[in-house]
């Protein structure tokens, strides 16, 4: 009898589930990673309402950041969005899974520009998402630079009024394309010269920040900034004291992508989202966020024309010439590290 009441509440509990659909504890949830305000979050709410799940969304500051994250896999991150050489680290590290793009027919949009890069060369882990450039934020009223050089980020004038990132990679690139020498070297004695000279630049720094810098620059607490070309746009449009130089010297131009980590539990979710992200709508919706380049043919189009003669956003051919893309130093990254631990310690 005891045998026959506990068949039947399990039959009972079956027939409840199929009625009611899945319990709470059933509802899919998709992990993502990404930087901090990097997205229009209420695409996420659409997205949940559509496919009734959730989405657990947690942000980094920079690529290495977000690199300890993964790399610890305690948050099983089902999709990350982050910069291309980091991307390659992983791919390295077989810490990627290639896409099925079966589930992203959107991905027609990607301008072939931006396909078959250095850091995923066959087109198999990522889908491109924004991308962009480093360069100087000023105001125009305090700061002269008709030099257009990295050099007035060192310029003692404007002492405890000049703000630089608190990233590795992007402040080194500054002092090693100030030097001549290229964003990638592996060379100690040239990593060597730049870190002394970012040491020599260090009483000058109001701050090293990540995020926060365009505030600071749109207040007008400081002369000059460090910055992601996205950020440029964003505070041009809030203070026209403020513009925008790519020194002559030569930039970093980057692509930030979207992947799909092997501690994934949902990668055709995750594919589902990088497909809706990839529609005209949704990039539309989140260059009115962020305010980086889009990598999409048909989003471009729809741009209007104030954004587009911004060369923060629509940057120069003649600039592009003169920039080169991050790699991964693989085991060099450790020279890297090794002195911005140094520089910052002094």
């Amino acid at each position: 009898m005891k045998r026959k009441l506990i068949l039947i509440a399990a039959i009972l509990c079956i027939v409840l589930i199929a009625l009611t659909g899945c319990s709470k504890d059933q509802t899919q949830t998709l992990s993502i990673l990404n930087y901090d305000i990097y997205m229009d979050k209420s695409l996420l709410n659409e997205f949940e309402l559509k496919h009734g799940i959730k989405i657990k969304y947690d942000t980094y500051s920079t690529p290495e950041e977000m690199y300890i994250k993964a790399k610890a896999g305690a948050s099983n991150y089902d999709l990350i969005i982050s910069s291309e050489y980091m991307i390659e680290r992983m791919i390295n590290e077989g810490m990627i899974n290639k896409l099925n793009f079966d589930n992203i027919p959107n991905y027609k949009y990607i301008d072939e520009t931006f396909k078959n890069q250095p850091y995923d060369p066959n087109n198999e882990y990522a889908v491109p998402y924004f991308w962009g450039t480093l360069g100087i934020l000023y105001n125009k009223n305090t700061v002269d630079a008709s030099s257009d050089s990295w050099a007035i980020l060192w310029d003692e004038n404007h002492s405890q009024r000049i703000i630089m990132m608190d990233s590795q990679r992007d402040s080194f690139g500054a002092a090693l394309k100030l030097l001549g020498y290229s964003m990638n070297t592996v060379d100690e004695k040239e990593l060597d010269e730049a870190k002394d000279l970012l040491i020599k630049q260090r009483p000058l720094i109001m701050t090293y920040i990540t995020d926060g810098a365009p505030d600071i620059m749109v207040n007008e607490e400081a002369d000059m900034a460090l910055v992601w070309s996205g950020e440029a746009v964003s505070a041009m449009s809030e203070n026209e004291n403020l513009d925008f130089v790519i020194p002559k010297e030569g930039s970093n131009i980057w692509i930030d992508a979207m992947f799909i980590p092997t501690t994934t539990k949902n990668q055709e979710l995750a594919e589902k989202f990088i497909d809706f992200l990839c529609t005209t709508e949704a990039t539309l919706r989140n260059i009115d966020e962020v305010w980086y380049s889009t990598v999409h043919t048909e989003a471009i189009n729809e741009v209007d024309e104030e954004l587009l003669n911004n060369p923060a956003f629509n940057i120069p051919e003649e600039d592009i010439e003169k920039m080169e893309m991050f790699r991964d130093p693989k085991e060099f990254i450790d020279l890297y590290t090794e002195r911005w631990t140094e520089m910052t310690a002094e």
